[in-house]
């Protein structure tokens, strides 16, 4: 599918989930049986994310950088079991655990990080989630993180529901006062046991779903970086390493790989990034573009950012493609299990 086609069809099942249409399929009705009686089967082997204990990552980090009076900064990690961390066997290995100690690296200052996400969620459990977020006695986060769009997917959720859903989320969060940071859905046709067939079809559902969940979340005021193939040609190319023992959920490495190509986008969200690195460098091919093309765009190539950039003009709202320079993984992995104290 070209970017031009899958950009339409973002916008229609962006427009669905707006308007409350629910027609819009990811894969025809033949096809969609077919992906769905291969994913069973692929299920067997890999075992979908149902089972096995997430580590807690819930704690401090960057504690050398506190300063009397000042509070941390929150982050909070909301989605599936790729933002839970399900597959690691340590705390530190989990993306929230990367994410805090490398904003607390970039911005010199301590992060709180609360991780709400649940294995096996669908963006329908967006709603619960959202809810414990923003109730007392918990401050608002500065920011939040989510992950969800995979489950979606393999169980055949319409995806004007689902996007329906992730947009309302983030609506919630931007109105409370938190910026939103989502990493939309995955390339599930990287899944190693997974064949063709059902390997194109996965693919293209994963990328259609990525693209209109962009467009949803940009319009709330969101940001969004592209998941893919698991953030990174590495992930297709190397997949034993970049995969976890269950060959669904990545290793340790797969999330580094994730965490920090979503970093940059979070201290940027929040003012940290370089003044120069907002500016679109072209020689990176970053730029202003309708907004349906640039989801369309960043759904094909893994850890590309999109976020609003100009008000809706003749051929809808704006948004600005960007490739951040990701933070290199040893600048920012945590070597010590994060403190308990909490703000």
């Amino acid at each position: 599918m070209t970017s031009m086609s899958r950009a339409r069809v973002a916008r229609r099942i962006a427009a669905g989930a707006a308007y409350g249409g629910g027609g819009v399929g990811l894969v025809g009705a033949a096809a969609a049986g077919l992906l769905l009686a291969e994913m069973h089967l692929a299920r067997r082997h890999v075992g979908n994310g149902t089972s096995g204990r997430v580590p807690s990552a819930d704690g401090l980090y960057g504690d050398e950088y506190e300063t009397h009076g000042e509070s941390p900064l929150l982050l909070t990690l909301l989605g599936d079991s790729t933002a839970a961390g399900q597959g690691v066997h340590r705390a530190g290995q989990t993306p929230g655990a990367l994410l805090a100690a490398g904003l607390a690296a970039v911005a010199e200052h301590p992060v709180s990080l609360r991780n709400v996400a649940l294995p096996g969620a669908q963006s329908d459990d967006l709603d619960r989630q959202v809810a414990l977020v923003l109730a007392a006695p918990h401050p608002v986060p500065d920011v939040c993180v989510i992950m969800i769009g995979a489950n979606d997917v393999t169980h055949r959720m319409p995806p004007t529901r689902s996007v329906r859903h992730l947009s309302s989320a983030v609506r919630r969060l931007r109105t409370a006062g938190a910026e939103v940071v989502v990493g939309t859905c995955p390339d599930l046709g990287t899944i190693e046991p997974v064949q063709q067939p059902l390997r194109w079809l996965a693919r293209r559902a994963s990328r259609q779903l990525a693209a209109a969940q962009t467009i949803g979340v940009v319009e709330q005021g969101g940001r969004t970086v592209s998941l893919g193939d698991l953030l990174g040609p590495e992930f297709a190319a190397n997949p034993r390493e970049l995969f976890g023992p269950d060959n669904y959920h990545p290793s340790a490495e797969g999330y580094a790989t994730a965490a920090m190509a979503v970093l940059p986008t979070v201290c940027a969200a929040l003012g940290l990034w370089p003044a120069e690195e907002e500016r679109p460098d072209a020689s990176r091919r970053e730029g202003f573009l309708p907004v349906a093309r640039a989801a369309a765009e960043a759904a094909s190539e893994a850890g590309t950012e999109v976020t609003a950039a100009m008000p809706t003009g003749p051929r809808g709202p704006w948004a600005l493609l960007k490739r951040r320079r990701r933070r290199r993984v040893s600048e920012t992995e945590p070597t010590s299990a994060p403190s308990t104290q909490h703000s």
